[in-house]
């Protein structure tokens, strides 16, 4: 079976400034046009490559600042690689932060309704579901209130419940389930197995490894933008506490 997702030498960089950078013009002018200029670039990935076959679930761990997220957002589309590429052959469900993109003055209904939209269903797609996305994500009271009204968990449920009803070929979850209680939680991961056994590629970014031991089926190991290891999540897993059980005795 082709895998879904193909990422092959994919490198990503940035620029470093100075940290004094001016943020205006008149401090440009003030402390000089010298450190408007980039000291260096440094890379954020380098050199990744893994694939993803449809069903699988892949964990992805390392220490913050490791490339974890960056990864995930390259995979869903937002930037570009550097170098290498990436291919994806579906519809992608993603929740890469908490406010999902979700728009501060609009609703929890409009803002169901153009996650829905930007995750490719169209606005009656998304209108059928809207019962059971709202029931999923437990904000019926709060639906009609700007999302700025809606507490962190509220807003991660309901980014949540729209990813995961848009029937998703590959979903991408970065540390959303850390927010919900213990129930919501469960509820997730249940959800999660569903549409996996309906052939979904799942990728998961979590600092909880007991959840990536226990749930994906494979992982990969990320530290200073390199792929460290790759392979089941048990022993990947063990590999990375290990890692880092050794890095904080020094």
């Amino acid at each position: 079976m082709d895998p879904i997702v193909t990422v092959s030498n994919v490198g990503k960089s940035y620029r470093r400034y100075h940290p004094d950078r001016p943020g205006t013009i008149q401090e440009a002018v003030a402390k000089g046009l010298r450190r408007m200029r980039h000291l260096e670039r440094f890379w954020g990935l380098r050199d990744i490559s893994f694939t993803v076959p449809a069903g699988r679930t892949v964990g992805i761990v390392g220490a913050n600042g490791s490339g974890k997220s960056t990864l995930l957002r390259l995979i869903g589309g937002v930037g570009r690689p550097d170098t290498g590429h990436i291919d994806v052959h579906g519809r992608i469900g993603a929740l890469l932060d908490l406010s999902a993109g979700f728009h501060p003055e609009l609703t929890g209904r409009e803002n169901a309704i153009l996650a829905g939209i930007l995750n490719g269903l169209t606005r009656k797609q998304v209108l059928e579901r809207m019962d059971e996305i709202v029931a999923f994500a437990e904000v019926e009271d709060a639906l009609d209130n700007p999302i700025r009204t809606f507490s962190s968990g509220m807003q991660m449920r309901l980014g949540f419940a729209v990813a995961v009803h848009t029937q998703p070929d590959i979903l991408l979850i970065d540390e959303a389930l850390s927010v919900g209680d213990i129930s919501f939680q469960k509820k997730c991961l249940d959800r999660m197995q569903q549409i996996k056994a309906s052939g979904c590629a799942i990728l998961l970014v979590s600092h909880e490894s007991s959840t990536v031991e226990d749930f994906c089926d494979d992982a990969i190991w990320l530290n200073a933008g390199r792929l460290i290891a790759q392979g089941s999540a048990t022993d990947i897993v063990r590999q990375y506490q290990a890692g880092m059980a050794g890095a904080s005795g020094h």
